[in-house]
């Protein structure tokens, strides 16, 4: 295939993409005032509640089965080291920058998850209908590239809602107790002074205090000071227990997917509910409709969300540079490697079609969602704004070029 035919091939997903954001920041703009800020809460609702997990579940319940996941189980393995390694990118980030505290979730976050769900559901078809496109037949191409998409949408929003969300969460609640804290620091009982006795020899054998606090001999205080460690290790660790809810594993999106792999592999449910002649078709059918409103719906909030970063506070340059290095640059050349030495290892079968999921998937902006994270917490919403501007600005470069490239490297498989 030509170089520029493979380039246009590439261009007409990423296109689709911009025009409906574009739109989006229009109707956000004051003059038109359609999508404002409260609009664009509730829509963000909308589509976490009822939209995406509608979505998740009528995709994997049409097109997963046993079969294809015996032959796809390499995906959700792929989808962990981009997360991981994102993750441990994010990190390096954090410790060059050092930016608040309240918006190192954030950062994390946008380094580790990728939009794997309604990019792919976008570009993975339009690239099967180009003629330029490797992938064979246009309907059988996109009737694998819709589940493999799936599949990549149900497995990324597990990791999101179960890992993001609470390192999100979890930044905001300690942004929030940093403004809070008072800069005096309070002393405990185990850190009283020695050379000022608070009572007499006699009273400081055991007098209790109205706040139920014991004031014991210094020598009792040394001892006590020496056990800490380990009681401050114990508690550290049940803090980190504390803070993570592992409640928000089972988010609506989450549960979506569960519903879908239920009805994709098994078959009685399956029969039930997928199929032309199938008796509960209406089901599915009513959970396709509202599935289909999701990726635009999606794309406007975020084409506003773009134009409120074009009005967002000052942000550290070397923290956005920084994000895009990571999902642009680094990804990217890590996955290459990933996908090679998988392939080289038989972990994964030699499907263009597939390989060229796999490999996009460490090629993409980071997830939508992360913007609906930022407001139900309200923390880091303008400055993921800036963020998610400047992304996918970058995007339409980014995924043109690595969308062209990697279609010339599966193609040599």
């Amino acid at each position: 295939m030509e170089v520029l035919q493979l380039f246009i091939t590439a261009s007409i997903p990423v296109l689709k993409v911009l025009l409906i954001t574009a739109l989006g920041s229009y109707l956000a703009l004051d003059s038109v005032n359609i999508l404002g800020e409260d609009t664009r809460k509730h829509l963000n609702t909308v589509v976490f509640y009822v939209l995406s997990p509608a979505l998740v579940s009528s995709n994997l319940a049409r097109t997963i089965t046993y079969e294809s996941m015996v032959k796809l189980w390499f995906m959700p393995v792929n989808i962990l080291i981009t997360f991981i390694v994102g993750s441990i990118l994010g990190w390096i980030l954090l410790l060059l920058t050092r930016p608040p505290a309240h918006l190192r979730g954030l950062v994390l976050g946008c380094c580790a998850a990728g939009n794997l769900g309604n990019l792919l559901l976008i570009i993975v078809p339009a690239v099967c209908k180009e003629k330029g496109s490797p992938f064979g037949a246009p309907d059988v191409c996109r009737t694998y590239g819709l589940a493999y998409a799936s599949l990549s949408m149900a497995i990324g929003a597990i990791y999101l809602w179960s890992y993001v969300y609470n390192i999100v969460r979890i930044s905001a609640k300690r942004g929030t107790q940093d403004s809070t804290q008072s800069p005096v620091r309070s002393s405990t009982p185990n850190e009283i002074s020695c050379t000022e006795p608070l009572l007499s020899s006699k009273e400081s054998e055991v007098v209790e205090d109205n706040a139920n606090h014991y004031a014991l001999p210094c020598t009792i205080s040394e001892e006590n000071a020496k056990m800490t460690t380990s009681g401050k290790i114990k508690q550290r660790i049940m803090m980190v227990f504390g803070k993570l809810n592992l409640k928000t594993i089972f988010a609506p999106s989450t549960t979506g997917a569960i519903v879908g792999f239920s009805i994709g592999l098994i078959p009685q449910i399956r029969k039930a509910l997928i199929g032309d002649g199938a008796p509960l078709r209406v089901v599915q059918d009513t959970a396709s409709l509202l599935g289909d409103g999701a990726i635009p719906t999606l794309t406007l909030i975020i084409g506003g969300n773009l134009l409120k970063g074009l009005r967002g506070p000052g942000m550290q340059k070397s923290l956005v540079v920084g994000i895009i290095i990571v999902r642009y640059v680094a990804l990217p050349l890590i996955g290459i490697l990933v996908i090679k030495g998988a392939l080289k290892l038989g972990l994964v079968h030699s499907d263009p079609l597939y390989l060229f999921v796999l490999l996009l998937q460490f090629s993409l902006p980071p997830a939508m969602n992360i913007g609906t994270i930022t407001q139900l917490f309200g923390a880091g919403e303008k400055e993921c704004s800036v963020i998610m501007l400047w992304t996918y600005a970058f995007a339409s470069v980014s995924l043109t070029f690595w969308s062209a490239f990697f279609m010339w490297l599966v193609a040599r498989v």
